[in-house]
């Protein structure tokens, strides 16, 4: 049996993890021979008696050959830490998993992106995970996410739509969808040519426990991570605490000031995120070329600019005259402060309205509000 196998054997035992499997090939040399070492020999490595016994009556009731049997059923592969084809970048983090369990095609060797955020989605998060998303996708950056509800699930489903990768990294099986709402989505991912791929065993489900390790792994996947929305205790934020100690980039999309929402993100920024207003800095970050530069400089001179929903339309609409505050705005439009404060910070990182040194709003210089708009 193949030493890879023995590895493999060691991931389904809950008592060994990454550090101490590492203390186990540097006692015994290898898996195999860590796999057949007796009790006593366990125990004199260090791992106490209780965990040495509960080994020995696992190996007694687990078959190697099934469990392989089982994967191959599933449709399921992976990759240990020694393979070739493991991803290097989750390879140099400092507690890599041993083994990656993987359902789909793990796409490699190209930039990739973590997009994180809350669960608690509003639709400003909406817009601007979607905005992020879009740019790096349409400049073939992979996707990394959580594919738990709210921003996760937004950037896969951006990803998908503009037919880019993506990868759903799991706290739980790879054979299991969690939550389950995005069963739908957790297929297509894989449909796609993208991967749903986890550390732990096959039918384990999720704990909270399991949670802050598989953010590990999205940071370790992936060349910079992006916040776009979360509070204060969003565990997007350990998402990006692993990319601060991996010395990966982080970004943080700065939102409204009165919506608990943006505190994350302006936790992360106090902490030395990078404010991102647009994706050209990730892309510029990670040195990639961005396509649609041209594109995007000539949608940015046109004459006329339409809101695309009805209160980006309103706040067009006035400040297409003068210059206005934003307690004139809120006086104005009749729409509430969170509103538009919102709206205002999508307004800005869109490139449609700038803000000035005295906190004054007005378009964009050489931009002009059309009198006409299909969305509203």
């Amino acid at each position: 049996m193949e030493e890879r196998l023995f590895w493999l054997g060691f991931s389904v035992f809950p008592g060994i993890g990454p550090r101490r499997l590492q203390k186990l090939l540097a006692h015994f040399g290898n898996a195999k021979e860590a796999w057949k070492a007796s009790r006593s020999d366990l125990r004199n490595v260090g791992l106490g008696e209780s965990l040495a016994h509960a080994f020995e009556r696992f190996k007694d009731g687990f078959s190697l050959a099934e469990y392989q049997k089982k994967l191959k059923e599933l449709s399921v592969t992976f990759f240990v830490l020694t393979d070739p084809k493991y991803p290097k970048l989750l390879r140099s983090i400092q507690k890599p998993p041993f083994v990656l369990y993987i359902k789909g095609e793990l796409v490699s060797d190209v930039p990739a992106v973590g997009v994180v955020g809350t669960r608690k989605i509003t639709e400003y998060g909406r817009e601007v995970t979607r905005f992020f998303t879009k740019e790096l996708v349409l400049n073939g950056v992979v996707i990394i996410s959580g594919l738990a509800l709210g921003v996760d699930a937004m950037a896969h489903e951006t990803a998908l739509v503009e037919r880019g990768k993506t990868i759903a990294v799991l706290g739980c099986g790879v054979d299991c969808c969690y939550p389950r709402e995005n069963q739908r989505l957790y297929e297509r991912i894989i449909q796609s040519g993208g991967a749903v791929v986890s550390e732990v065993p096959l039918g384990l489900s999720p704990s909270r426990g399991l949670f802050p390790a598989r953010n590990r792994i999205i940071a370790g996947l992936s060349d910079a991570v992006l916040v776009t929305e979360g509070a204060e205790d969003s565990g997007s934020l350990i998402t990006a605490e692993h990319a601060f100690k991996e010395k990966r980039p982080v970004f943080a999309v700065p939102g409204p000031i009165t919506s608990q929402l943006s505190k994350g993100p302006y936790q992360l920024i106090k902490k030395g995120a990078r404010l991102a207003t647009s994706a050209e800095e990730i892309l510029e970050e990670l040195k990639i070329q961005n396509a649609n530069r041209k594109t995007t400089s000539q949608n940015s001179k046109r004459k006329e600019i339409e809101g695309e929903t009805r209160e980006e339309e309103a706040i067009l609409r006035i400040l297409d005259h003068e210059a206005l505050s934003f307690d004139q705005i809120v006086r104005i439009t009749k729409l509430t402060s969170s509103v538009i404060g919102a709206t205002l910070s999508l307004l800005e990182i869109k490139g449609v309205v700038r803000r000035s040194e005295d906190g004054m709003f007005s378009t964009q210089e050489g931009l002009t509000h059309s009198t006409t708009s299909p969305n509203v």
